[in-house]
Formats: C-alpha cells, sequence, structure tokens
C-alpha cells in the first residue's frame, strides 16, 4: 500500500523531458533516459544508460542483483572498484556513507550515484529525502525506481522528479 500511494504522489510532482529547464538535465532526460532501453528492468535501464551517456570508465556497484553480469555483458571493458568513480551504485545509501564517499575522495566533481529502490519503503524513502537535502548534492533526480545525484559544483541546487 505504501508503494502504491508513493507512487500516485510521484505522478502528481512529476514530469517528461519538456517540463525541465537544466539543460545538464534536459540532455540527460532525452539523450539516455528517453533512448532505446538495453534492458527490460527500469533500474538496469537507467544504470546501462548512465554508463554510455557519461562515459563512465570506473564504476562500482554494491547491492543485491545481478547488476555485474548485466553490466559486463554491454560494457565488458569497464573498471571496478578504483576510485574516484565516475558513477556509483548502490541499493542503500545513508548521508554517513555519502559523507565518507566525499572525505575518501571516492567521487569527483562529475560523479553520478544511483540509488536503487528509493521509494521501497518509508525508511528507504526517508534516507533517500535526507541524502537530496544535504548541500553538497547539486542535483538530484527521483525516477520513482531509483534516483541519480551528483555534486557537480557548477550547478545550481535542484531536485527533479522525472517519469520513464
Amino acid at each position: 500500500m505504501f508503494r502504491l500511494a508513493s507512487y500516485l504522489k510521484f505522478l502528481l510532482r512529476s514530469t517528461n523531458q519538456h517540463g525541465l529547464h537544466s539543460p545538464f538535465v534536459y540532455n540527460f532526460a532525452t539523450k539516455c533516459l528517453y533512448t532505446k532501453k538495453m534492458h527490460r528492468d527500469k533500474t538496469a535501464a537507467v544504470l546501462l544508460g548512465c554508463i554510455g551517456y557519461f562515459k563512465v570508465g570506473t564504476l562500482h556497484l554494491s547491492g543485491d542483483g545481478p547488476w555485474k553480469k548485466v553490466v559486463e555483458r554491454h560494457y565488458p571493458r569497464l573498471h571496478y572498484d578504483r576510485p574516484p568513480f565516475d558513477l556509483f551504485f548502490t541499493d542503500r545509501l545513508g548521508v554517513p556513507e555519502f559523507q565518507r564517499l566525499l572525505s575518501q575522495g571516492r567521487l569527483h566533481n562529475d560523479s553520478m550515484v544511483l540509488v536503487d529502490k528509493i521509494h521501497g519503503d518509508p525508511d528507504r524513502q526517508r534516507a533517500w529525502n535526507a541524502l537530496v537535502a544535504l548541500p553538497q548534492i547539486r542535483v538530484s533526480i527521483d525516477l520513482f525506481h531509483c534516483g541519480v545525484v551528483s555534486t557537480r559544483g557548477e550547478q545550481e541546487k535542484e531536485h527533479f522528479c522525472i517519469r520513464i
């Protein structure tokens, strides 16, 4: 029931590419999120799309699921777990873990962090909202099935909800 209510709220506040006023996010949506999907699972499609769109060279994968096999099938030449990461994928990320990633130099200005299942339950949603509220997070994108955050210093702090 929580997931359904969360999805209905998401639908009310979300937009597609036509409601985006950030050139960075508009390009990400039109050239990555709305292109041909490489996988039927929405999170896997976003993960694979991000790797190609951002030309990811170093990747960290954590969490449950067959992520590494899926990624290796499409991108066999990636380097794993060599910080700083171009893309950090996890199924759970709270504020302390994110602060640790920053303080240890595991993320750079153009790193993207992809968090799976941000609306799975109330605890996950609270963790996502706390992460988005951090002053270091400049861009946050709620895709319902997953979320993307970045610390791009040149970007104004903005939050987007995008239907895919």
